[in-house]
């Protein structure tokens, strides 16, 4: 096991009607004037938004709107936001939704605390490591479980200007509280309900492969987790309105990215990487790319440590020791898997979602950019060996 340094200051609100109570937490983090951050009707709709707007009106918080984020969330829409909160003294900020609107609110957040002379794009974003200064804080009410974003130190913004989509970890981006209520997923449609149980799968499967050894621990934390959005997952597209399945699903989707189960661990992301490349270029939905790419990634790389792809295919994949080579155990995990993508709905191809091979050698390009050079942590891959994965992937 690695030496470690785990922090997760952000305070977890679960259970029903609990988003009630929002004003309350705004209200201990000192907010008093808030800018409100959404996507679409979609939480008007529900009632959430009635019930978020009801809570502060009746605690006495100012508010100020902020509506139209997408799905991959928009550079501009962050510059929108930061002007917002200049001009309006804004001192709290609260995203209603699910990643894409987190992230905004982060991008916001730490974007109206740069420096004059700083640019928040390529100074951060395209810059790998960059320290982000601590903005105003913000807080969740998750309405869409998926990316994680509600408890982690992650923050992902497409520039739909050049079309790169990147990243920026920091401890300044935990949010200060995040709200679930299972309830508000009755709405979500069965392909936004598997999207997100892909994307939570790929954030477990990201720090299981790993070349650390003596990791047992987080192992079994993680295979735990992991056989539980597959057997969750499923459950909740087909039965939407049963909370017991809902509520299984959101806390493995808040859990599996807030690195409780990547300490000491070396961590991949390289297929993280390259899906970045598809919904910047392409703006497919990010947890259908990761079920295109993670398959192609294991295919390519299961050779390095075969006996961690075993482990994989056993312990999670349910499939049999009896198989005599290793190989084929490995090889029938991987397939395991890219079954239950297809039974949840999700395409494991890039002609799938009419993608062609003729834009690779620029993804490979910008997935390599900003000073990156290498990508992965179970297997180092180089241009050529992303070239390679994007072509299995077709």
């Amino acid at each position: 096991m690695e030496n470690f340094v785990w922090k997760c200051p952000t305070r977890l609100v679960f259970g029903k009607d609990v988003i009630g109570t929002v004003a309350d937490f705004v209200q201990s983090e000192n907010g008093t004037r808030v800018l409100l951050v959404y996507g679409g009707g979609s939480i008007k709709k529900s009632g959430v938004y009635k019930t978020v707007t009801d809570s502060l009106k009746n605690a006495g918080i100012e508010f100020v709107e902020l509506s139209g984020v997408q799905p991959n969330p928009r550079l501009s829409l962050v510059l929108e936001g930061i002007d917002t909160v200049r001009r309006e003294k804004i001192d709290f900020i609260l995203a209603v939704g699910g990643g894409s609107v987190i992230d905004t609110c982060k991008a916001i957040s730490f974007g109206d605390a740069v420096p004059s002379d700083k640019d928040i794009w390529d100074d951060y974003f395209m810059v790998k490591g960059a320290p982000i200064p601590k903005g105003i804080n913000v807080g969740v009410v998750l309405t869409i479980p998926a990316a994680g974003s509600e408890m982690s130190n992650s923050c992902v913004i497409t520039n739909e200007k050049t079309g790169y989509k990147r990243g920026v970890n920091h401890e300044n981006n935990y949010p200060a509280f995040a709200v679930l209520d299972p309830q508000v997923c009755y709405t979500l449609p069965p392909y936004q309900t598997a999207c997100g149980a892909a994307d939570m799968l790929s954030h477990m499967m990201e720090r299981y492969f790993t070349p650390t050894e003596n990791v047992d621990y987080t192992d079994a934390l993680l295979e735990g987790a992991m056989r539980t959005v597959l057997q969750y997952g499923p459950l909740a597209c087909k039965n939407p309105t049963v909370y017991e399945y809902r509520e299984q699903l959101m806390l493995a989707g808040t859990l599996a990215h807030n690195n409780l189960f990547g300490c000491g661990r070396v961590q991949d992301w390289a297929s993280h990487w390259m899906e970045h490349e598809l919904s910047g270029l392409y703006d497919i939905a990010h947890g259908a790319g990761l079920a295109i790419m993670t398959p192609a990634w294991m295919r390519y790389v299961y050779k390095t440590k075969v006996s961690r792809f075993v482990q994989f295919a056993v312990n999670v994949m349910g499939s049999s020791m009896s198989i005599a080579d290793e190989d084929k155990i490995a090889l029938d995990g991987i397939a395991r898997l890219e079954d239950w993508f297809k039974s949840i709905g999700l395409p494991v191809r890039l002609s799938e979602v009419n993608i062609n091979g003729d834009r690779i050698d620029d993804m490979v390009k910008q997935c390599l950019d900003g000073g990156r050079g290498v990508a992965g942590g179970f297997k180092k891959l180089y241009a050529e060996d992303l070239a390679a994965i994007y072509r299995i992937a077709l």
